[in-house]
């Protein structure tokens, strides 16, 4: 690899050593040297230091066959090094379907090769390398990595010492590999629980409560000399439509937004994040255009720039999303992102189509070239802060000390304590004991796993069961159980002398409400344990016991078998207000409900 000297030359004498989380104005007395790097840099290589793009393939120069072919439908080059020679990105973003995060080594190994490739390229520059690493629902990097409960757990918890140590932890493990740019926290307030793709993302439906959390994660990644980024502003609490897949709408007032989905990101800002990421949401209110915020100059550079006073990185969510594609083609897509005053445009669906845009846009005058150094000199700041322009490499030895050690596994498992939230205990039926209840069914929904997972939910729960003094068996009987399915597992029910059942976003009439209705009708004791939204006791009416458990990690399964098992008292506190199912108008247990033993 290019030594400390070649790196040092290649960004022309810019040195690292600046505080990590320092604010953008702090850095006036850099800015000259970042700017002399902007005005060595060819309009094309402007044009790519703006992308944050996708690439196939665990190393930089030698992946797999299918990954080579992926990258070559998909990008139109073989792999990573070829991506950056070809297009000079400024930033590669990671994701467990395109191959990148096999294991910790690889991550860092792949890190390196891909600093490697654009150190080479003439005036070249460190990549930031970024990722999804939300924890709970949604994290890219896996076992042996440490996983701590989600963003909705955390609010359970109601911890802001908590959140900071996931922040600082997750972060330090992240640049142990390479990876200098997490897009996490959520900082959406979740006030639908319909919502289908924010949900237990959010820290919870009370604003003060998320912004605290927001701002206590976001110094905990900073700390740990990783860029924080908070998403989706101006706020994707209150949609019922999935911006992958649709072009949701806001319906709330200026006045609502002020007072709801403009906190957490004021904490943020105010906590000195790094980035912040837009959302594919159309909001009449705040623009009345009918564009989504992403491509909103009145949404990015009227409220987030000039009346909430930030100046760091914005990033736009996907451009492969449907939410930002309904409008406009692809084409047009990242000019308006850039003239609405985006720094950072993510993962376009052609990057040939949206590169050579942004080219052309430069050369007819629509955009000019010093629009594109504002961007540019933007992300540089935040690239020196991170220490990239001095130290771009990691040293891959260091990653088994730090990645998964000890230490930061009980931090994991002492918090996920500190979340599961017991809803509904009739009677006293939890804890059960093994003297009375030693052989346990576990039941239910069996989903896709997040990254890394030991295996599905109902055998991460009866293993933990089991290793708790029960004898404990799993059934999977899915999200969408048949009438087969539910037969078999009441027969088994019968067999056991208690019922564990796992539930995922039950509905009216669903198989799920079912089945559950079914097990208790055998007179077992049966405990409901919510392995997504909280939301699902209000359709589960009969269960003498309920826990939420936020998600179907093992580190929130694990802690939910101790609390069934009376190892540890439930302290999570409801971070959302569940509504009644036959009367949404009503609220059957408000914000802060929970009960413990």
């Amino acid at each position: 690899m290019p030594s400390r000297r070649t790196v040092l030359a290649a960004t022309a004498g810019v040195t690292a050593g600046l505080a990590v989380g320092t604010s953008a104005n702090a850095l006036g007395s850099d800015d000259k040297r970042l700017r002399a790097i902007v005005s060595r840099m060819t309009l094309e290589e402007k044009v790519g230091q703006l992308f944050m793009m996708r690439v196939y393939g665990h190393s930089a120069t030698d992946p797999d066959q299918a990954d080579i072919d992926a990258n070559l439908k998909e990008i139109g080059v073989r792999t990573a090094a070829e991506l950056i020679g070809k297009y000079r990105v400024g930033g590669i973003i990671y994701f467990t379907w395109t191959h990148n995060t096999r294991d910790p080594r690889q991550i860092a190994e792949l890190s390196n090769g891909i600093q490697r490739a654009s150190l080479e390229q003439p005036r070249g520059l460190p990549v930031l390398i970024a990722t999804d690493q939300e924890h709970g629902a949604v994290c890219r990097i896996g076992r042996p990595a440490t996983l701590f409960p989600g963003a909705m757990a955390l609010g359970a918890g109601g911890s802001r010492a908590d959140a900071r140590t996931v922040g600082r932890v997750s972060g330090a493990e992240l640049r142990a590999m390479g990876v200098r740019q997490d897009y996490s926290p959520d900082a959406d307030v979740n006030v639908n629980p319909a919502n289908p793709i924010i949900g237990v993302r959010s820290f919870g439906a009370g604003p003060d409560a998320v912004g605290a959390l927001v701002a206590a994660e976001v110094q905990g990644y900073q700390e740990a000399g990783v860029a924080a980024t908070a998403k989706h502003f101006p706020g994707h609490g209150d949609t019922a439509v999935d911006s992958h897949t649709g072009f949701p709408v806001i319906t709330h007032s200026r006045e609502l937004w002020e007072k709801l989905d403009a906190v957490p990101f004021r904490a943020a800002i105010e906590a000195g994040i790094d980035s912040v990421m837009t959302a594919h949401i159309q909001f009449p209110a705040l623009d009345g255009s009918g564009d989504p915020a992403t491509l909103s100059h009145p949404v990015l550079t009227g409220i987030l720039r000039d009346e909430l006073g930030y100046d760091g990185v914005v990033v736009t969510d996907s451009l492969g999303m449907e939410g930002v594609r309904t409008k406009y083609g692809d084409d047009r897509v990242p000019v308006l992102a850039l003239k609405a005053g985006v720094d950072q445009l993510l993962n376009p669906p052609t990057l040939d189509i949206a590169w050579n845009a942004v080219l052309k846009a430069v050369q007819d005058g629509e955009l000019t070239e010093s629009r594109l150094d504002e961007s540019i000199l933007r992300i540089l700041r935040l690239k020196s802060r991170l220490g990239l322009l001095d130290r771009p490499y990691v040293n891959t030895k260091d990653v088994g000390r730090v990645v998964g050690a000890a230490k930061h596994l009980a931090a994991a498992d002492r918090i996920a304590e500190h979340t599961t939230t017991l809803l509904v205990n009739e009677g006293g039926l939890l804890p059960l004991s093994p003297r009375t209840h030693a052989k346990v069914l576990v039941v239910g929904a069996d989903p896709d796993s997040p990254s890394g997972t030991t295996g599905p939910p109902t055998g991460v729960l009866a293993a933990a069961l089991t290793g708790l003094g029960f004898t404990a068996s799993a059934l999977s009987t899915g999200t969408a159980p048949s009438a087969t399915t539910v037969d078999k597992a009441v027969a088994a029910a019968r067999e056991a002398d208690a019922v564990v059942v796992g539930t995922y976003n039950v509905t009216a009439g669903s198989g799920q409400q079912q089945l559950v209705e079914r097990l208790v009708a055998t007179g077992r004791p049966v405990v409901a344990v919510a392995v997504r939204n909280p939301y699902d006791v209000a359709q589960l009416p009969s269960v003498r016991a309920c826990l939420a458990a936020y998600s179907w990690t093992d580190v929130e399964l694990r802690a939910a078998a101790r609390v069934i098992a009376g190892k540890v008292a439930p302290r999570g506190r409801l971070p959302v207000p569940v509504q009644r199912a036959d009367d949404p108008a009503q609220v059957l247990y408000p914000i802060g409900h929970g009960l413990t033993y």
